[in-house]
């Protein structure tokens, strides 16, 4: 008698649809970056991404600028090739469908495979180590070998599904940072417009102060106010839908999510036209395609970086990551704007902090490097290296560490951290 809690599905064989030196996949900001640079270091590579663009929160999550004062590495080079050139606004605004090409330009340039519209689904394990990625596409079920794979899906699913130890979210009790959908108005006078950058910002108005107005205005766990100027005349881009107690890892949950976030844009177009001045005749023009996830699996690396080496600005020996710079951005994990634990403003550190190889290294799995958010690092100390800029230097870092212990048939753990560095300092990065 069958199991009514399970469907057997019949063994079957998986076609390998391609082989390379480096397979990475995810392509967000951390994955695009490790794909152009371990094709420019050599190896032959392939991207692996769900959606039909690269890019990932910075461009199909619509997010409305690279975010702190980080500065060098990558993340340098894709500002001078897609940064805003409009007068008054930041250079580090997103157009994001200018971006998207760029990104897809450098792909070709530095000779990476790209294959999207595939989700890589599984890793392939042999002797303790990842030597492939299962994928799922319109074509199938597939398989893609490789001598090391990159893991720059944002919540480090290979390397849970290889049974790399994990855990999600605080230290103390689990609780991962709100998800929020990321969303444009058009119809906006720029030039009486309030834009507000960070949680700490306020504007008063006759009604009283906006960022209290939107505690009170707003349905719960919606109530800051983030507006950004875009590169687009007109148009701003609103950092507010918030959805919290929601897990990233749980498709349940990603849902949810992005229900409530939707039901939030109407009521916050409304709040924006009745209290904020340039506002007035807005409209819900466009939103990203998918909810933007802060916080799910942090995986057991050979190290795990913590608030204190950020707080000292830390240089360490194995340094792949440089002159990183962001405050503890934690929003509220039970409602709207920064969390008790968070720290904006007063964020004492001004100088650039460095991150070290063992960060990408996970323990007890060979053929395996991870990228992006999902580094070892504590809850607090994540909430600084999350944001793109750092996790593009993360993926350049990966990238490079790639291709060399592919080149060299060694596993990563095995690759001497100076020889990155040697390639890094070649192109400008130091400590």
């Amino acid at each position: 008698m069958s199991d009514p809690g399970y469907v057997t599905e019949a063994a079957r064989r998986v076609p390998v649809a391609g082989a390379a030196d480096v397979v990475v996949a995810g392509g967000g900001p951390a994955g695009f970056a490790a794909a152009v640079w371990a094709a420019r270091t050599g190896a032959r590579t392939i991207l692996i991404e769900g959606a039909g663009a690269v890019g990932g929160m910075a461009t199909t999550g619509m997010m409305s600028h690279w975010t702190g004062a980080t500065a060098g590495g990558f993340y340098d080079e894709i500002l001078a090739r897609s940064g805003a050139e409009i007068p008054g606004v930041w250079r580090s605004v997103i157009d994001t469908e200018r971006l998207k090409g760029v990104m897809l330009e450098m792909l070709a340039e530095a000779g990476s495979a790209i294959r999207l519209h595939t989700l890589a689904c599984a890793p392939v394990v042999e002797d303790g180590a990842v030597t492939g990625v299962i994928a799922e596409s319109k074509s199938g079920r597939e398989a893609f070998r490789a001598s090391v794979v990159v893991d720059a899906t944002g919540d480090a699913d290979l390397a849970a599904r290889a049974g790399v130890p994990f855990r999600k979210g605080r230290e103390s009790d689990g609780a991962m940072q709100p998800m929020t959908i990321m969303f444009r108005v058009g119809g906006v006078d720029t030039d009486r417009a309030v834009f507000l950058a960070g949680f700490e910002d306020d504007h008063e108005t006759p009604a009283g102060p906006l960022q209290a107005l939107a505690r009170k205005h707003l349905p719960h766990p919606a109530g800051h106010v983030l507006l950004y100027k875009s590169a687009l005349p007109g148009i701003v881009t609103c950092n507010m839908t918030n959805a919290t107690g929601v897990d990233g890892t749980n498709a349940d949950d990603l849902t949810k999510a992005e229900r409530i976030c939707r039901s939030q844009m109407g009521p916050i177009v409304e709040f924006l036209r009745r209290f904020v001045p340039g506002y007035e005749s807005c409209y819900l023009l466009e939103a990203g395609a998918v909810v933007g996830v802060r916080e799910t699996r942090h995986i057991e690396c050979e190290y795990a970086l913590d608030e204190r080496d950020i707080l000292a600005a830390r240089v360490f020996d194995d340094w792949v990551v440089t002159r990183a710079h962001f405050n503890f951005d934690v929003h509220h994990l039970a409602g709207a704007g920064l969390d008790p634990t968070g720290v904006q403003k007063a964020f004492p550190q001004e100088r650039g902090y460095t991150i070290p190889y063992r960060c990408l290294v996970p323990r007890g799995m060979d053929g395996l490097l991870v990228a992006g958010r999902s580094i070892g690092g504590t809850h607090l100390a994540h909430s600084s290296f999350r944001v793109m800029p750092i996790c593009a230097n993360i993926g350049q870092a990966a990238g490079i560490a790639a291709a060399l212990a592919a080149q060299r048939r060694v596993a990563p753990r095995r690759l001497p951290a100076a020889d990155i560095q040697a390639v890094l300092r070649r192109h400008g990065v130091e400590p």
